[in-house]
């Protein structure tokens, strides 16, 4: 096993405490993309499921695009450190070439397409929960486009049920992407990254939201180091009473 930092391992604890993401009899399937986040957490739940005292499984699936993905390394990763791994092939590439048009956002497309290829094998399988690797930095990037952008405020939650009745958990959702950047590279994890995101292989524009988004957050965190402890704090401490 990889050496995963204890402050690492202590935020998960703690949100896994608050918010019961491992429970006796669970069967969790895990979004493996092999990036440093979701490969960091399929370490993590590893080692949570070797000292818990409840009985619980879980196995990673990375999706296939169709588009000729090597992901060689990935599964020799897997095996060499006993963590159950599939791979579930899918036809999003061919689709998306029909849907997606030149100058239209993809970003969402993929993501609907990819959690519904998640959503049907938990199903299919029996498995009552879908771990994603979703980080603070993450919830914060998602609470201010969704303001920005889209009029709401909303982000991500650290668990919750969908409509299908698989509950969605994110176990890294109180850690800061820094530390998992670092986790990467403190143990030399080869992960993959943007080669692998179909949108490369699209002659369309490039999401700017996000990216302005994490630029903009980086500028407030310089002036205020504290700012996403704020941030976690007022996730936690909506006052409706004072919204319209």
């Amino acid at each position: 096993m990889i050496e995963i930092s204890k402050k690492l391992l202590r935020i998960v604890g703690q949100t896994n405490a608050k918010y019961g993401m491992f429970e006796d009899g669970d069967k969790i399937l895990l979004g493996l993309s092999g990036g440093k986040d979701s490969l960091a957490l399929a370490h993590i739940l590893k080692h949570f499921q070797s000292v818990s005292p409840l009985k619980w499984e879980f196995k990673a699936v990375t999706l296939s695009y169709g588009m000729g993905e090597n992901f060689e390394y990935l599964q020799n990763h897997c095996k060499e450190h006993e963590i159950p791994h599939e791979i579930i092939d899918s036809e999003i590439f061919e689709i998306s070439k029909e849907k997606i048009r030149k100058n239209s956002s993809f970003c969402s497309f993929f993501s609907r397409m990819r959690r519904g290829y998640l959503y049907t094998f938990a199903l299919k399988n029996g498995y009552n929960k879908l771990a994603i690797a979703h980080h603070l930095d993450d919830a914060a990037e998602s609470f201010f486009m969704n303001f920005t952008y889209n009029g709401a405020l909303r982000t991500l939650a650290p668990k919750y049920k969908a409509k299908n009745g698989v509950v969605v958990i994110r176990p890294l959702i109180f850690a800061r992407e820094r530390q998992l950047r670092e986790n990467a590279k403190r143990n030399g994890l080869q992960v993959i990254g943007d080669e692998a995101c179909p949108a490369m292989r699209f002659d369309v524009k490039m999401p700017h939201a996000r990216y302005e988004t994490k630029q903009l957050l980086a500028s407030m965190e310089a002036k205020n180091p504290k700012l996403f402890v704020s941030l976690k704090a007022a996730f936690e401490n909506i006052h409706n009473d004072t919204f319209f």
